[in-house]
């Protein structure tokens, strides 16, 4: 078992993750990475209405102004209730992945879905993010969708969840993370 105490963290970040241009060469150079989340449903009322609206045109400035701004990854995430999540996000993928001054940043793919991740990462040029996957639905379950991840050439976050719930100390999260 990993003893906390001689934990320490890398002096480089490792690179796991690259784009089609030089937005995924600045994630590698830098230890902070600003991940542009309004193009998120559930976490911006402005995009989650024009989605809803189908206001694709307008939903794709939304991410331009992100990476404008300096979001060297854009979050894309689709799930609302009232929404075919699968469609939107390939929808809208095609569409900034027609856009060069988007296109150039890695995108993450994220939702509770695995359906919806899969037909995200399935039309993402580069290399895509999966955002997240987790031990909550059992360790079977865990490897089958980390395979998938693998088959993809995604790269993944992976968060520190199991059977159980959340990890919410230190030490469940080494535990559940050494799991994965």
């Amino acid at each position: 078992m990993l003893e906390l105490e001689e934990t320490r963290p890398s002096p480089q970040p490792s690179p796991a993750i690259a784009g089609e241009g030089e937005g995924g060469d600045a994630v590698l150079r830098s230890r902070f990475v600003n991940i542009g989340e309004r193009t998120n449903v559930t976490g911006s009322a402005k995009f989650k209405k024009l989605i809803m609206a189908d206001d694709y045109a307008a939903a794709v400035e939304v991410a331009r102004q992100q990476v404008e701004n300096g979001a060297q990854i854009i979050d894309v995430n689709m799930d609302e209730g009232l929404l075919d999540a699968e469609a939107a996000m390939v929808t809208f993928l095609k569409l900034i992945a027609a856009e060069p001054d988007i296109a150039r940043v890695p995108i993450m793919i994220d939702s509770s879905k695995w359906s919806v991740i899969e037909a995200g990462v399935k039309c993402v040029s580069g290399k895509p993010i999966v955002n997240s996957i987790s031990m909550k639905e059992g360790e079977e379950e865990f490897l089958a969708h980390a395979r998938k991840v693998r088959d993809y050439g995604a790269a993944v976050v992976v968060m520190a969840f199991d059977e159980t719930g959340q990890a919410d100390t230190l030490q469940r999260k080494v535990e559940i993370c050494e799991r994965a």
